[in-house]
């Protein structure tokens, strides 16, 4: 908003200083300033509302050492991750951006079905919450959205890279790609790093290049339901899942500002995306956000994102991955919540085997999540916190080392 008041004033009135909001960089950083204030002056109130309205975590006995202290500490602090991030966005983002009212759409869908989820384990004591199907519907009508939209809207486009020809009389000229609609997406590790969707149906026929969307639309909800899960099962001890996704978040700012620029996208030979530098705003909100509710969600946590906030995060990075074309990296950037992801796969898939099999049921970790077989090893929380933060960072860079090494 405040970027439209601020144009307005530069172009009628030459108001001193309003030229400022026509930088990228200077709408970012004050997005994430504007973030972490919020979140910390804020957050500290909303806490003290959740505590005075007693909406506390009911917490299971799964035998973990210092698990009881837990119980009545306040949840739904995902409403701070939330708050903070969507006010910045409002007052320096450019709010017709497509790429920002997707986001915006995702933000308020995924929190509005957490906030569901922790109501009703809160508020009508039923420990299991929101129903598994309907959270899962939940998500694939966002992913729903969101292909939908970026395949079939006419403002997501993507420049051809420029081309150099050798005319008739042997000069060399250069001819500037055009916005065109596409289904490419990065592929890492490969030379020509580029995949079309529209090859996994082209092959049976002429023509049905058209009907991409039955493959691409699929291919999103599937993300955005994976990841968002994968964030949900991260969110398990103070910090983890907070602190993970601001170092996700933070990659994937890099990853939107260079497809951003025309300069940086030709140098690093990766798709020059319009529109999507609006993303930046957006991200940098998002991470103030983050580490903002990691200051009191850091151990001992005095407030816990609920489903409130995890599947509202893990909905967010999703989205943004696939706008930037960069959802097969998922798996590496976002290997933390893969891992834990997987650890519950393989736990459930193993006993459910093997008491098939055996008449008992077996296990491969201690417990599932990841995070809660280092717990019952001994480790303490915040080791286990830190060493997946550092995995996570190191995780990020092989991510940002995917643009060159090929």
């Amino acid at each position: 908003m405040l970027t439209y008041l601020f144009e307005y004033l530069e172009n009628e009135y030459q108001f001193p200083g309003a030229s400022l909001f026509g930088f990228l960089t200077f709408r970012a950083a004050m997005a994430i300033l504007f973030s972490l204030a919020l979140a910390t002056i804020y957050g500290k109130r909303i806490i003290l509302f959740l505590q005075k309205k007693q909406i506390g975590e009911t917490v299971r006995d799964l035998g973990l050492e210092g698990q009881k202290q837990k119980a009545g500490t306040p949840t739904m602090g995902g409403l701070i991750i939330i708050f903070a991030t969507l006010i910045p966005v409002l007052l320096f983002a450019k709010l017709h951006n497509i790429y920002i009212i997707l986001l915006i759409i995702t933000i308020l869908w995924m929190g509005a079905i957490g906030f569901v989820d922790d109501y009703i384990k809160i508020f009508r004591k039923n420990k299991e919450g929101l129903k598994g199907r309907f959270k899962v519907l939940g998500q694939v009508v966002l992913g729903l959205v969101v292909g939908a939209t970026l395949y079939f809207h006419p403002e997501v486009t993507m420049r051809e890279h420029t081309k150099t020809i050798i005319t008739e009389s042997f000069t060399v000229e250069e001819v500037k790609g055009a916005d065109i609609k596409s289904t490419m997406t990065t592929v890492p590790f490969f030379k020509n790093n580029e995949l079309d969707y529209s090859t996994f149906i082209s092959w049976m026929g002429d023509g049905l290049e058209a009907y991409t969307w039955l493959i691409f639309i699929p291919i999103i909800i599937l993300i955005v339901t994976a990841v968002s899960n994968g964030a949900n099962l991260t969110d398990g001890i103070d910090g983890l899942a907070a602190g993970s996704s601001a170092i996700i978040a933070i990659t994937l700012g890099i990853f939107a500002w260079v497809s951003s620029n025309i300069i940086f996208s030709e140098y690093l030979d990766i798709m020059y995306i319009k529109g999507v530098e609006e993303l930046v705003v957006f991200i940098t909100a998002f991470t103030g956000a983050l580490v903002g509710f990691l200051w009191y969600n850091a151990f001992p946590a005095q407030v816990f994102m609920g489903d409130t906030g995890s599947l509202t995060i893990g909905g967010v990075i999703a989205v943004i991955a696939i706008i930037v074309r960069k959802e097969l990296l998922i798996p590496i950037l976002c290997g933390i919540f893969f891992a834990e992801s997987i650890s519950v796969m393989l736990q459930v898939g193993y006993f459910k085997y093997t008491k098939n099999k055996y008449g008992e049921g077996k296990r491969i970790f201690l417990m599932a999540p990841l995070h809660h077989h280092y717990q019952k090893k001994g480790y303490h929380e915040s080791k286990i916190v830190t060493r997946f933060w550092i995995i996570g960072i190191l995780l990020a860079i092989v991510t940002i080392v995917t643009l060159k090494l090929r």
